[in-house]
């Protein structure tokens, strides 16, 4: 087998020298950090043609590599320069990966290649300038990288006009975009260059891309007029994103006519984003020309000025408005209320004066509504009640008066209702109040509201945010707010609010201060002082010190009466987090009842010291089993490890689904499952669970909180790392499907002995990955493992080879199951009622087939 000779000239030119493109292909796989097992498990393999090897292509003779395609391979490594051997390759796709380093310049020699795909990688460096002899390409993306540099000018203008598809977004290229006057062109439909640092105008030459469909220039430092007379040539246009640049209008920035009028050929045009600009003059009356096809325009953050011209009544098809933050001023005009197809609307941050139109009441779609921080006034239209898709309504920073209509009780989805600082008055009414499906924010501070606190304010058990601030609230603080067990954030400051209760519901949010003894018929736990607990503890010595976490650390004690305690006291120091951890641990643990979650006995609350007094557990955790230290606890046999996964199996799938209030834990790990005397597992520290309504987790719990102004954690990963779903690290909210992933990330712990955090992964990027990467033709390795630790006495060299057999089914059907848990899709994972039915299954199975003896 011939090795490729690869060489580089002194004149830059690359030269290949190769006759075997077997050996390209297994020089490209000495370069790649993945186990052969797993992603090319098949490359090499005596019997099989290169042809079939995973991710190959080849022609019909079979005599030439023409497609590459290993995207979402979770390969790492660097891209070998010995591809260029493959002379005959027309695609190649390395896609969703983890390549590292240079991109090699030594492709430039594959003159066939009509599709280059390299995105969402860690490539690093420049595009080489050899890419410029690449004419044959079609489709090239580069998105998602570290490339930078600037762009060759060879790599668009080579003498060839094949390409239709490049993307180059999400890097850091500088310079400008490099089309000269002479590019053709033709055939580009799709040119993403979008967050990048390109500077710069946009170059006359890109007129010549008459078929241009997608044009996105988004978050660069371009600049100069904007370019009419570029796409005024582009008939085919139908999403074209120029925001977050420098852009100016013509006309010494006073004049957007000539650009939409430009636009007005785009007979397809669907999207128009020209937000975060320098743009001025006025919005004029020729909007009403854009195409009737657009969907979306986003002309916010600019200068602009002027009223908003009624005939942007024309856009019949429009769902998305954006004239957020410009200096428009007028009334808003009733002709907006014709376009039925609205969605969303912002004007906010503008100086709008008038009343807000009743019509906008007719529009059956609309789901937010933003008209904050403008010179409306009069009262809130009752017509709103008439808007069944509401989910956020943001009237705040106005002049409005009158009363809250309790017609808005009427918008069942209404999420965030912001109302503060106006001049509303009257009382709170009580429809209003008792929303339940407000999720996420009511404020209704800065006004002029009186009367009494309605009780229905309880009903809004899911909601995270209650600012009722600055008014002339009176009466006593209701009791009943304490089943708002979801609020992260109360404020009740400055109002006439009185009476006995008012402590206590200070003490039930957990943001203003109390002393060391809450309300025992609240909380229905007995009294302790701080006292009692220090003698308990000897003074918190560290010889009682039994474990720390993320918010303080746990030490053992007795109290006068004997009692065995475990107490959790959070640390000073993290005094931000303080607060919202130990109110959502009390009120979680306050409210669910579950023979496998630990149960509190009582808690101790000053100004300076907050702790949760809870049975101890003289079993410890089952970390303190998983990885004994010179013997301090002994070894678990299978029977008890199915057995205690099964226990916290049952305990997450009651907290998911048959709890009063739904919770999603968010930290499963070993050392957050307790065990007792009979080596039941109890789960434990709820400081960072999250609530959920039912078993919905609406789209509101995954989106942005958008114009929310309180501080909440909930953009910071949720859980300890290696445990952490996926989903998390790109900013999606707590769910129960990132508990299924953490379990099944603990089964695998179980099973292989090894932490999900240690270092013998290298290049894998999980403990997921590395199992499925010996799963299902290496995975005897593991099994044994396990079979040796956990089934001692019935190994296949016993008379109990049965036994082992028993043994083996249940450790390659927990692997299975952790891999089932810990998919990279939420979707494709299992609910935790269906894990728990088959641990019970697995733990059936056992008690039939096998006895294991205890170590």
């Amino acid at each position: 087998m011939l090795v490729a000779l690869l060489f580089v000239s002194r004149t830059g030119v690359v030269g290949v020298v190769t006759s075997d493109e077997k050996a390209s292909l297994l020089s490209f796989m000495m370069s790649v950090y993945s186990d052969p097992e797993h992603a090319l498990q098949n490359w090499n393999s005596s019997g099989v043609h290169v042809c079939e090897w995973t991710g190959i292509t080849c022609n019909e003779g079979r005599s030439a590599v023409m497609q590459l395609v290993l995207t979402g391979r979770s390969l790492g490594g660097t891209i070998s320069p010995a591809l260029s051997g493959l002379s005959s390759l027309k695609v190649l796709d390395l896609s969703k990966n983890y390549f590292e380093g240079h991109i090699p310049a030594e492709l430039g020699a594959l003159l066939m290649l009509q599709e280059l795909s390299l995105a969402w990688n860690l490539l690093e460096g420049t595009i080489p300038l050899g890419f410029g002899k690449l004419r044959s390409l079609i489709y090239v993306d580069m998105g998602n990288n570290r490339l930078s540099g600037d762009i060759p000018v060879e790599f668009f203008c080579n003498g060839s006009s094949s390409l239709q598809y490049v993307d180059l977004s999400n890097n850091s290229f500088t310079g400008g975009i490099p089309l000269k006057d002479d590019c053709e062109m033709k055939d580009l439909r799709y040119l993403l260059l979008w967050s990048n640092r390109l500077t710069g105008r946009i170059p006359p030459a890109l007129a010549n891309s008459t078929r241009m469909e997608w044009l996105d220039l988004e978050l660069n430092l371009l600049n100069g007029r904007l370019p009419s007379h570029i796409v005024s040539r582009m008939p085919n246009l139908q999403f074209l994103y120029l925001s977050y640049n420098q852009f100016t209008a013509e006309d010494g920035n006073t004049n957007l006519e000539t650009f939409f009028d430009a636009l007005s050929n785009s007979s397809a045009l669907r999207e128009l984003e020209l937000g975060a600009n320098n743009l001025s003059g006025k919005i004029p009356p020729v909007i009403s020309r854009l195409p009737k096809s657009l969907v979306q325009i986003n002309l916010a953050e600019n200068l602009l000025y002027g009223s908003i011209p009624p005939q942007i009544s024309n856009l019949i098809n429009l769902t998305l408005l954006n004239l957020s933050s410009n200096l428009l001023n007028g009334t808003i005009p009733t002709e907006l209320c014709q376009v039925g197809r609205l969605e969303r609307v912002y004007l906010s941050n503008n100086l709008l004066s008038g009343e807000i139109p009743s019509a906008l009441g007719d529009l059956p779609h609309l789901g937010l509504l933003d008209l904050s921080q403008n010179r409306l006034s009069g009262a809130i239209p009752d017509s709103f009640a008439n808007l069944s898709q509401l989910r956020r309504l943001l009237l705040f920073g106005n002049q409005l008066s009158g009363k809250i209509p309790p017609s808005l009780g009427k918008c069942v989805n209404l999420e965030i209702l912001d109302l503060s600082y106006n001049r509303i008055s009257g009382e709170i009414p009580g429809e209003v109040a008792g929303l339940g499906s407000l999720k996420i924010n009511l404020n209704l501070s800065h006004n002029d509201l009186g009367g009494n606190l309605p009780l229905e304010l309880s009903k809004m058990d899911m909601v995270l945010a209650v600012d009722l601030s600055s008014n002339s609230l009176s009466g006593a603080i209701p009791s009943q707010l304490g089943s708002c067990i979801a609020l992260e954030y109360l404020n009740l400051s400055g109002n006439s609010l009185e009476g006995s209760e008012a402590r206590l519901a200070a003490f039930s949010r957990g943001d203003m201060e109390d002393d060391e003894n809450p309300e025992p018929n609240e909380l229905k736990i007995p009294k302790i002082t701080y006292d009692e607990l220090t003698q308990a503890t000897e003074g918190f010595s560290l010889s009682n010190l039994i474990g720390s976490g993320q918010f303080g650390h746990v030490y053992k004690g007795v109290l006068h009466d004997n009692t065995r305690i475990a107490v959790k006291v959070l640390d000073s120091d993290s005094a931000s987090g303080i607060p919202q951890s130990f109110k959502r641990e009390c009120q979680i643990l306050r409210r669910t009842r579950h023979r496998n979650l630990v149960r509190i006995i009582t808690i101790c609350s000053r100004p300076d010291f907050k702790a949760l007094i809870f049975p101890l557990m003289s079993m410890g955790s089952l970390e303190r089993y998983l990885y004994p230290c010179q013997g301090s606890a002994q070894k678990l046999d299978l029977s008890q490890l199915v057995s205690i996964c099964n226990d916290v199996a049952e305990a997450v799938a009651y907290l998911h689904h048959h709890s009063p209030v739904r919770v999603v834990h968010c930290d499963l790990k070993p050392s957050n499952i307790l065990l007792d005397d009979d080596m039941k597992a109890l789960v434990t520290d709820f400081g960072i669970a999250k609530l959920i309504k039912g078993d919905e987790e609406s789209a509101a719990t995954t989106t942005a909180l958008d114009s929310v102004s309180f501080s909440s954690t909930d953009g910071l990963l949720r859980g300890s790392v290696g445990y952490i779903a996926p989903e998390y690290g790109m900013g999606k909210r707590a769910s129960t499907q990132g508990d299924v992933y953490s379990f099944g990330v603990l089964l695998l712990e179980i099973i292989t002995g090894i932490r999900p955090t240690d270092p013998i992964f290298g290049h894998w990027s999980s403990l997921h990955e590395w199992v499925k990467s010996h799963y299902p033709h290496k995975i005897d390795t593991i099994v044994q493992r396990a079979v040796n630790s956990y089934c001692s006495g019935t190994t296949s060299a016993t008379p109990e080879c049965a036994s082992a057999g028993v043994c083996h089914n249940v450790i390659v059907e927990m692997i299975e199951l952790g891999l089932i848990c810990t998919q990279f899709s939420p979707s494709l994972r299992p609910s935790m009622l269906d894990v728990t039915q088959e641990m019970g299954r697995l733990r059936q199975y056992l008690s039939t087939e096998l006895v294991l003896p205890y170590k």
